[in-house]
């Protein structure tokens, strides 16, 4: 597949990268476009044997990561656990010599109204998306003050409040995941004294992953959706920007890329036509 051509101002090459999860869909699709620079990339992810329900381990994206141009260190481990994000940043740090971008991309989904929602699920997303993302990013904060453009990403949604749509449709995971966009501000503002980029983005459509199959029609519901590489050139866009020049947003993917000079967005449709599709959760 050809994807429309991506001007930046910057590049990865070198650059050290920590994300959680990345074994398959928009993480490692972000992960492979960095290595295409030349980065190196730190998974922290819990797919240490293949599962039947998802495609590869967090050995096989390091094994594209590698072939892709990039290094890689895959840590097996769980976001959930204040060890697992201490190894990650430490190994980061032994290996690469520092951290210069955090990619907060684990997250839970349970799609279920209040009364459905057990308090071990309601649990599950908040300790893998909200908290997660607080923890790895605390860990790599130290770390990425001292980046010469330091960046955190978090795969996250625009707060809407104004919508009785999503306020009604699945609170305990909207809360999680409104809960990875006020970090995302919180650390901007924290830390702008320190030169620190935090950021989030989200796709304007849903992307075509292993969770699409398992959870929202197969196969069949691929036809209306897009490529994960339409997330990873508009991460790629934002982590290549000097990190003083945008910080505080929460960003959409094509919007962002439409700053970029792409015009043309079929290449990522799995269909190859760029209408129809189903849009993404939180966007009206």
């Amino acid at each position: 597949m050809t994807l429309p051509p991506l001007e930046s101002r910057g590049t990865l090459a070198g650059k050290t990268i920590v994300m959680s999860g990345g074994s398959r869909g928009i993480g490692l699709a972000i992960a492979l476009r960095a290595a295409r620079d030349g980065a190196n990339v730190v998974l922290l992810a819990k797919t240490d044997k293949p599962d039947p329900r998802l495609s590869g381990t967090i050995h096989d994206a390091a094994a594209q990561i590698e072939r892709a141009g990039g290094r890689a260190l895959a840590v097996v481990g769980d976001v959930r656990s204040d060890e697992s994000v201490a190894e990650a940043a430490g190994m980061a740090v032994s290996t690469f010599g520092g951290i210069d971008v955090c990619i907060n991309n684990a997250s839970a989904l349970r799609m279920s109204g209040t009364l459905e929602l057990t308090p071990s699920q309601y649990d599950l997303m908040q300790d893998i998306n909200t908290r997660g993302t607080f923890m790895l990013t605390r860990a790599c904060l130290p770390h990425l003050v001292a980046s010469d453009n330091p960046h955190v990403l978090t795969l996250s949604p625009p707060l809407n409040l104004t919508s009785e749509r999503w306020l009604a449709e699945f609170p305990g995971y909207l809360l999680s995941k409104y809960g990875m966009s006020l970090v995302t501000l919180a650390i901007a503002a924290e830390f702008a004294h320190a030169g620190v980029a935090a950021n989030s983005l989200w796709p304007r459509t849903t992307i075509g992953t292993d969770a699409v199959r398992n959870l929202l029609g197969g196969d069949e519901a691929l036809t209306r959706t897009r490529r994960p590489e339409i997330v990873a050139d508009a991460a790629y866009a934002i982590l290549t920007t000097p990190a003083r020049e945008r910080t505080g947003q929460l960003l959409i993917d094509d919007d962002v890329l439409r700053e970029a000079g792409v015009t043309d967005f079929s290449a990522y449709a799995y269909s190859g036509i760029d209408r129809g599709l189903d849009g993404d959760f939180f966007l009206d």
